[in-house]
């Protein structure tokens, strides 16, 4: 998880060669170390019940079997950067010393909910919102992306017009005119972005993985041939499976006058549960 806030340190927007080429060199990292520690443990505790004939027994690691789907598709129609810049070399020696402790080491869930307490962007999704808004017991409470406002604050630009065109777009930054072009890329919220760009990092990862990865796709305005080229291209690069598929409602929320908040509710210290204490 936390896959956005790594772009946003390496000031990347999502819809870039370089952030594709940057989920290829991160999970190659993860899996290779994943992969190497599952093997020494298999060297301490032997290696798990059902390890002799499995591909790990084959000696076919993650980025061999995407070989062995090119040749299982008659046409050979698979599109995908398959280099590496690791040495496996000690890996796949150390593999079949051993053998593997795990029958699965590698995927990538949702992550929703752990995402929030650890306080990092969910999974390997792109940011839903720039501005949202947390309850409990206590009220409601406005939280914007704090690496758009670290950003806004570098420019100049982070002031109380801003806050309010901030809140009257949503989070969104596209239609507000002093934002620099860079930042609004950068800072392009899911529905913003063209969906193929999270297949084709996604395409990247996948080559590394033994299982698969919780991949949402978000389109704004779905269609058939919209969905048709985007289910193809993500065939076309080797992927497993994807997730949900989102799209927005047919209407927005219109916009008016703000409305007085309603009025927080006491904290009791004699209450040990209270939700806003947590």
């Amino acid at each position: 998880m936390g896959f956005q806030d790594a772009l946003y340190r390496l000031n990347l927007p999502y819809t870039s060669a370089e952030a594709v080429e940057f989920a290829d060199v991160a999970m190659e990292q993860i899996s290779y170390f994943a992969i190497r520690a599952s093997a020494a443990l298999a060297g301490e505790r032997g290696a798990y019940e059902t390890y002799e004939g499995s591909l790990w027994h084959q000696g076919i690691l993650p980025i061999d079997s995407i070989n062995l789907l090119k040749e299982a598709r008659q046409d050979g129609d698979l599109s995908l950067n398959t280099s590496s810049r690791l040495d496996w070399t000690a890996v796949r020696e150390l593999i079949a010393r051993n053998g593997m402790r795990n029958s699965n080491v590698m995927a990538i869930a949702p992550t929703a909910t752990i995402s929030n307490i650890v306080g990092v962007s969910q999974s390997i999704e792109p940011a839903y919102q720039n501005l949202f808004v947390k309850s409990n017991l206590s009220g409601e409470f406005t939280v914007v992306n704090p690496s758009l406002v670290r950003d806004l604050k570098a420019e100049g630009l982070w002031d109380n017009v801003m806050v309010n065109d901030l809140k009257y777009f949503d989070g969104s930054v596209q239609q507000i005119d002093r934002i620099p072009a860079a930042l609004k890329a950068r800072y392009a919220t899911a529905f913003e972005i063209d969906a193929r760009w999270l297949v084709e990092a996604a395409a990247r990862r996948q080559k590394w993985l033994d299982q698969a990865q919780s991949l949402n796709l978000y389109m704004a305005e779905p269609s058939g041939k919209k969905l048709d080229e985007l289910y193809q291209l993500a065939w076309e690069r080797g992927l497993k499976t994807t997730y949900y598929l989102r799209s927005l409602g047919a209407t927005g929320a219109e916009k008016t006058a703000p409305v007085a908040a309603p009025q927080p509710q006491v904290c009791s210290i004699d209450e040990p549960d209270c939700e806003a204490c947590q």
